[in-house]
């Protein structure tokens, strides 16, 4: 019999979601308004801490969206983005009609680095433009160098967008990930630590930003008694019933980040003898990363991260490269780029391992029994 597919990172319900989702049905409140987009923000809100002001929305894409909108990014305007991320980081530099500077990553966390950032800003304000944004992302939960970044970002006085789309639950220097950025937001989409199926949040420093962006997030409409609109609007406002998969996943949310801890054990105690397959782990004790997918760096020149993934998927388990860099997409070919090709190199050897909270014991002795092929 054909064994269960190994899924890199599926949804882990929690059990609590229909009660939720049967009030949002039961007070027939199911779209755009209800108690459970309150509630879902208000959890939030006290699990980031003080001056944390979450708006649930559609996507994490909309949340940068919206972000960038608030920072009156326009056209033609610069905007520093870094390069070793999804593209749903860069793509609403291209909605707004402005001009991505992409970044590259350092070694130590694989996010912005600091070098590379300020020569980035420099070139810039040769050009005449400061840019208005600095997109630092925290990628696969592992939180940015965010000392580094906003001493820069404070230099030249440019905000920080806090790409934590992979990061809830993830902190630095005990202080979590969503609360660093001028502007912060998260994604809930259907692989990520907790979902909504799909979903996002933008969170702002004060209640006057808040009410902007949800102002924004609900077409822009005005306080009138008929519809009045003077400034473009868009429809991303988070659904009553997705806001209740929502309080439901918060319940069990510090249970998941501990699941996704221990599957890095795992691989940390499978790789530790394989040499020339290094597992990408916390520099130090300042970063603390939920580990949200667990990936792999091949140096090994008797193998490849293709001679691996093909292994995994004869024995129908998925694996995923990591992301290709912004500035190596075709999307991008014209984008300026600042760094010495860290990223790029990343991904020419990177592979991405099964990472879901929900990965049992028997899978995880399928995973060490590929992986022991190796340790030849």
């Amino acid at each position: 019999m054909k064994e269960q597919k190994v899924w890199l990172s599926p949804p882990h319900m929690s059990g609590n979601e229909l009660k939720y989702i049967q009030n949002a049905f039961d007070t027939n409140w199911i779209s755009q308004y209800g108690s459970n987009i309150d509630e879902f923000e208000s959890s939030l809100e006290n699990y980031l801490g003080q001056n944390s002001f979450v708006t649930a929305l559609s996507s994490g894409t909309a949340a940068i969206h919206l972000a960038l909108k608030l920072l009156n990014v326009e056209k033609g305007d610069f905007v520093i983005c870094q390069s070793f991320t999804f593209v749903a980081s860069a793509n609403p530099i291209l909605y707004l009609k402005a001009v991505p500077v992409f970044v590259d990553s350092e070694t130590s966390t694989w996010n912005l680095c600091p070098n590379a950032l300020e020569d980035a800003i420099k070139f810039c304000l040769k050009q005449g433009k400061k840019p208005k944004a600095i997109i630092a992302v925290s990628l696969y939960g592992m939180p940015f160098m965010a000392d580094e970044v906003l001493e820069i970002s404070r230099k030249y006085e440019i905000p920080v967008v806090e790409d934590s789309a992979e990061a809830l639950g993830s902190r630095y220097k005990n202080k979590p990930c969503g609360t660093f950025g001028d502007l912060s937001i998260l994604s809930f989409n259907g692989n990520k630590i907790i979902t909504t199926s799909g979903g996002g949040a933008l969170i702002t420093k004060n209640q006057k930003d808040r009410d902007r962006v949800l102002f924004l997030a609900t077409q822009a409409k005005e306080n009138k008694d008929y519809y009045s609109h003077s400034e473009i609007g868009y429809n991303y406002r988070l659904s009553n019933i997705l806001a209740g998969i929502g309080r439901g996943q918060m319940n069990v949310l510090e249970e998941r980040v501990e699941q996704r801890r221990k599957n890095h054990d795992f691989y940390q105690e499978s790789l530790k003898n394989i040499e020339g397959i290094n597992l990408f782990s916390e520099p130090s004790e300042d970063f603390y990363s939920n580990y949200w997918l667990n990936t792999i760096i091949v140096e090994n020149q008797n193998l490849s991260k293709e001679k691996i993934k093909k292994a995994f998927e004869k024995n129908t388990i998925e694996t995923r490269y990591l992301w290709k860099p912004m500035h190596m997409q075709v999307l991008f070919r014209d984008c300026i780029f600042f760094g010495s090709g860290v990223s790029g190199m990343l991904f020419e050897k990177g592979l991405c391992l099964p990472s879901g909270s929900n990965l049992t014991n028997e899978c995880k002795v399928r995973i060490f029994d590929i992986l022991s092929n190796f340790n030849d």
